[in-house]
This record gives C-alpha cells, sequence and structure tokens, in this order.
C-alpha cells in the first residue's frame, strides 16, 4: 500500500500477517480528497489494520492522530509502518491495541475526524456511530467517517449525527456524518 497524498506521498507502508483487507488507494485517496487539509485537526483511525490511514492523517497535516487495532498479530507491523511518521515528519501516532467498541466507550476525548474501517463481515456500523454520538467524541462539525460493504443499510440520522454524504467504490460504500446540535 501507499501513501496517496501529503509530506509522505509515494511511501509504502506494509500489510500485517492475518486477515486485512486494506482500503484502496483510490478510495483512500477520494475520501482524503474531500476532507480537504487537515492541519491542526484531530484523527481518530478506528479498525486500523496496517495504520496507513492514520500515516495518511498525518501525512496531509493532521496534528493529533490516534488509532485502534484489536488483532495482536498486527502490532509488530502497524508499529513499524507508524514509525515512518516520527522518523520523517517528527510526529507521533498514538497507538491502542484494544477492541474498537472498547476504546470508544472508555475515550474521553473529541475528535474533529474519526474513521471506521470495520472488517466486512462486522454487523455493528449503527452501534460505532451510535456510541460516538452518545459519548460526544466528535467535536462541532466533526465527522464518523464509516467504510461499509453496499449491502448493509445505514440510517441518514444516528443520534445527533446527520448523514451528509456518500461516496460508492465499487461493491463498497464510505458514509459521512456530521455531528449535529439540533437533533
Amino acid at each position: 500500500m501507499r501513501i496517496t497524498g501529503g509530506e509522505l506521498k509515494g511511501r509504502i507502508t506494509k500489510c500485517p500477517d492475518g486477515v486485512i483487507r486494506p482500503a484502496m488507494d483510490r478510495m483512500r485517496e477520494s475520501v482524503f480528497a474531500i476532507l480537504g487539509d487537515l492541519s491542526g485537526k484531530s484523527f481518530l483511525d478506528m479498525f486500523s489494520g496496517s495504520g496507513t490511514i492514520a500515516i495518511e492523517a498525518v501525512s496531509r497535516g493532521a496534528e493529533r492522530v490516534v488509532l485502534c487495532e484489536k488483532d495482536k498479530i498486527k502490532v509488530n507491523t502497524v508499529l513499524e509502518n507508524v514509525s515512518m511518521t516520527e522518523k520523517e515528519m517528527n510526529k507521533k501516532i498514538e497507538c491502542h491495541f484494544i477492541a474498537v467498541e472498547l476504546f470508544l466507550k472508555r475515550c474521553k476525548e473529541q475528535f474533529d475526524i474519526i474513521f471506521f474501517d470495520p472488517p466486512f463481515p462486522y454487523k455493528f456500523h449503527e452501534d460505532l456511530i451510535n456510541i460516538v454520538s452518545k459519548n460526544n467524541l466528535l467535536k462541532e462539525n466533526g465527522l464518523a467517517i464509516i467504510h461499509r460493504p453496499a449491502e448493509k443499510q445505514m440510517k441518514d440520522n444516528i443520534g445527533n449525527l446527520t448523514k451528509k454524504d456518500f461516496r460508492i467504490y465499487g461493491r463498497s460504500i464510505v458514509d459521512f456524518y456530521c455531528k449535529n446540535p439540533n437533533l
């Protein structure tokens, strides 16, 4: 996999052992183009896999980046991949190796952007967005982004989050939920 934009554009990341469905370069590049300049933003990468999304966020200017991946088989590869941001940009990515659901329930911090890329068989996509809403994990005008299979349906409103956009990439969809304090 390669970093598609920013200071680290073109750098290659390793793919960890175990089950992984890396976000397609085209999808990743498109999502980050939609997000635009991430300077000064905080970014949470959930179901991180290889750490490539988190690296992409740092490469494109995100100030604070946190990732979460529960698969212990992926730890060494994730740590090796994310070390490039510290070596080349002097920016550290905070890594957590626990279940995403547990991390979200314990989290007391708000983020500008939360990106979810769960395995396709995962069944609790709406629950993830609901936890973000219930635990107030998004800053005002923040985005919760979730990558899902096209056959998995998502509501337009979940808690105080409203779907403001979606994009189709082959047999997958990326939904963009925005914090809406009026709901």
